[in-house]
């Protein structure tokens, strides 16, 4: 007997395999190269975006993980708030050392306001032209208690405290457009000699557009009045939340509930939840992208069924079923679906360790996201080729081989 018949000699059509269909649609797609290619363009740009997407906003959050591991996230910041009449009020000049008898309390530091005291780059530059640069007094622990870094010259000594010496923050330089130590600024009506310039300070982003001079420096020559207005507290890692419920009441015991008392990483977090609505934007935006593709897939596979009618009608006169047809289109739809899902998240994973590689983070692309991807644009194929598929599966011969 031979295959494809019955015992009665009745021809019966060949039965194709899964590979059977993907050779089959693999011909297809080999015969119009140009459109195949636009097609799956369509779709891999869709991809290649929501891949991006998500990369770029893990790579970001990975760069937060990482600063914030770098820089502890048991740092809280003490500043003076109101009171309940609205008054203002002010921390005691006792504030630092009690605050250093907490028992889990590893380091304390900080900053006071100078009132009425300006910086310039000399004294001949107009009053009020300061570039939003303010004047605080600080004491020697503070750059290691905010994890902040010298990018060039020295932090203030324990000797430059006492002494007309003062350190730029990373804005205030900029602003002043000075970063040479040993440059004479006019500050507070008198002449102060630059030692250093700071990184930017990310957990304390207030010192970046601040000129620090000592502690002591500010009460001799600047006339401050020793009343701290932030106070750092960096505190053992898993005593944060016992450190900060005993502060305010440390630090201000007369009025504990004039006293504020936050965590400079929460903002970082707060930041965080923020580019993540971003995020989800652009996602839709990709998602739509990807839904243009779809079309332009299903397009091409309906202009594909009209122009291979003849091809249709002559398969169905050698005894193909309605059912082999549909799964040719439908694998042809696969494959070209899958051609674009595939190039789209090798060029979204690229375009997120180009990304990541110039702003230095640490390139980060979920599997979900490419897997997701992928299987996004096979099920994008499979409806995009399905009515199609079942057009031509419609077909008659006759119809088929007639044209259209």
């Amino acid at each position: 007997m031979r295959p494809g018949t019955t015992g009665g000699g009745t021809l019966r059509p060949a039965r194709l395999r899964p590979a059977d269909f993907l050779r089959l649609g693999g011909t297809g797609l080999r015969t119009r190269p140009l459109r195949v290619f636009l097609s799956a363009l369509g779709i891999a740009i869709g991809v290649a975006a929501m891949v991006a997407v998500v990369g770029i906003s893990s790579s970001s959050r990975a760069e937060v993980d990482r600063r914030l591991d770098a820089l502890g996230t048991n740092m809280l910041r003490v500043a003076p708030g109101r009171t309940p009449d609205g008054t203002a009020t002010r921390l005691p000049q006792e504030a630092v050392p009690m605050i250093r008898r907490i028992g889990p309390v590893d380091q304390v530091a900080a900053t006071g306001e100078v009132k009425d005291a300006a910086v310039y780059r000399n004294e001949h530059i107009p009053v009020g032209r300061t570039g939003s640069v303010e004047v605080a007094a600080a004491g020697a622990g503070l750059l290691p208690a905010v994890g902040g870094e010298v990018r060039v010259g020295r932090w203030l000594t324990e000797a430059t405290q006492e002494y007309p010496a003062v350190v730029l923050g990373a804005q205030a330089a900029r602003r002043l457009d000075v970063y040479t130590p040993g440059t004479r600024l006019w500050l507070g009506g008198k002449w102060f000699s630059l030692v250093g310039v700071l990184e930017p300070v990310p957990l304390a982003p207030e010192l970046d557009g601040s000129a620090l001079v000592g502690w002591q420096a500010a009460r001799t020559y600047l006339g401050f009045d020793g009343h701290p207005s932030t106070v750092y507290v960096r505190a053992h890692d898993d005593r944060v939340a016992q450190v900060r419920a005993v502060l305010a009441a440390t630090a201000n015991p007369e009025k504990p509930n004039a006293v504020l008392v936050s965590r400079p990483s929460d903002a970082l977090a707060a930041r965080e939840a923020t580019e993540s609505t971003l995020t989800g934007l652009l996602l839709g935006l990709g998602s739509v992208a990807l839904l243009v593709g779809g079309v332009g897939v299903g397009n091409t596979m309906v202009i594909s069924v009209l122009e291979r009618r003849p091809e249709i009608g002559l398969r169905r006169a050698l005894g193909a079923t309605s059912g082999q047809i549909r799964g040719q289109f439908v694998s042809e739809s696969l494959l070209l679906s899958a051609l674009g899902g595939l190039g789209g998240t090798v060029l979204g994973t690229a375009i997120t360790a180009v990304f990541a590689s110039v702003r230095g983070w640490p390139t980060q692309v979920p599997v979900w996201a490419t897997a997701a991807g992928v299987a996004v644009t096979l099920l994008i194929g499979a409806l995009a080729g399905l009515y199609p598929a079942v057009r031509a599966g419609r077909l008659t011969p006759t119809e088929a081989l007639a044209g259209p």
